[in-house]
């Protein structure tokens, strides 16, 4: 009897090619993924600096950061500039030298510089902080002397300068004020995918569809009416689980209620209208369960939820801009953590609205009136 029940479930596999192909096809992506596409170290990482006295020694610890390959560096006109960048995004980190820097080096007053790290993401900013000390390097300060009248080498310092260094955004670098907005996300992901994409297949299965399909509602419609109550359970759990973050974990609330009511509101739009193509394309509930988990999978991993974008090559990186994830994460953290301007975070609330267009049309396109 097992050996009749072993057969049969075999056959049953085998005429479903589909989840076949996604129980081989997913284990191939996420070991590509972790094996090569995936890395915790960054590189690349934007810096802005500004500095107010251009001399041989501030070319030294500029050059000094440089020459590590760790951070792309561009210039500033101000300090508030610096923090504008990194709030933005656009920055990851910063430096600043002051107008008298030369001066007090040659009084032998330890000048300071400070470097700022985007605080958001307290694994990069550790990173950051251990990459900035190629500013301070022997191959840097060993050039820091003046001579004196009679010519002779005079060192000014064991260390010449002192960097001091401030986290902006997250002081305390609360790994829960990381994790916890993208985790809202994913929550959300995972109700909208796994909810709405059963919904048509579910329907389907229990041969309900026919009863809906007699009836002379248009594509439309159908569409609206099977996106509007997953939206509205969804907007639901949103702000129930931030509720949750809030009173348990000291979420800091956000720059914006409105504009964290839209991104909850797009957000969770693109999510369930995925979630109904994923169900009109899917033949059975399973099919529908493996491609939201398929999509849920690499959306954590390339969205900057886990690591960051700067750690994934180049070569893999355009991927992340076609997941909507990280559009999300990018303006959870800006409203929760950094208090982003909603003129910074414009892209990325456009980004999502073009993503539910998307998925809408394609859902309207697929649905037919045919079993």
């Amino acid at each position: 009897m097992i050996a009749a029940i072993l057969k049969k479930e075999l056959l049953q596999l085998r005429r479903d090619p589909r989840l076949v192909g996604l129980i081989v096809v997913m284990p191939m992506v996420m070991l590509i993924l972790f094996g090569v596409a995936l890395k915790l170290e960054p590189q690349n990482v934007r810096m802005a600096y500004l500095v107010e006295d251009e001399s041989f020694f501030t070319n030294q610890i500029i050059t000094g950061l440089w020459s590590d390959g760790y951070f792309d560096l561009y210039k500033v006109t101000s300090a508030e500039q610096i923090v504008d960048e990194i709030r933005s995004g656009r920055a990851k980190a910063g430096m600043h030298i002051v107008a008298n820097f030369t001066e007090l080096l040659s009084e032998n007053k330890q000048p300071h510089i400070t470097f700022f790290a985007d605080g958001t993401m307290p694994s990069l900013t550790t990173a950051m902080k251990y990459r900035s000390g190629s500013a301070t390097d022997d191959s840097v300060t060993a050039n820091m002397y003046f001579l004196d009248a009679d010519a002779v080498n005079t060192v000014i310092a064991q260390e010449p300068f002192i960097m001091d260094t401030e986290i902006l955004f997250n002081p305390d670098e609360k790994e829960t004020w990381f994790f916890l907005p993208g985790v809202i996300g994913v929550l959300i992901m995972q109700i909208a995918l796994i909810l709405t994409g059963i919904s048509v297949v579910r329907e389907r299965e229990k041969r309900t569809l026919e009863q809906l399909l007699v009836t002379p509602i248009s594509k439309i419609q159908f569409v609206v009416g099977k996106l509007i109550p997953y939206i509205i359970i969804a907007l639901l759990d949103f702000y129930f689980i931030l509720a949750a973050g809030w009173i348990f974990f000291d979420l800091p609330q956000p720059s914006s209620q409105l504009l964290l009511f839209m991104l909850a509101l797009l957000f969770i739009s693109v999510m369930i209208a995925l979630g109904l193509l994923i169900s009109l394309v899917a033949k059975t509930q399973q099919q529908a369960m493996f491609i939201a988990i398929f999509i849920i999978v690499p959306s954590m991993l390339l969205s900057g939820f886990i690591f960051p974008l700067e750690a994934i090559p180049d070569s893999v990186r355009p991927l992340s801009y076609i997941i909507p994830f990280t559009y999300f994460v990018e303006i959870v953290r800006g409203l929760l953590i950094k208090k982003t301007l909603f003129i910074d975070l414009a892209n990325a609330y456009l980004a999502l609205l073009a993503f539910t267009f998307v998925f809408v049309a394609a859902s309207i396109f697929k649905f037919r009136r045919t079993l």
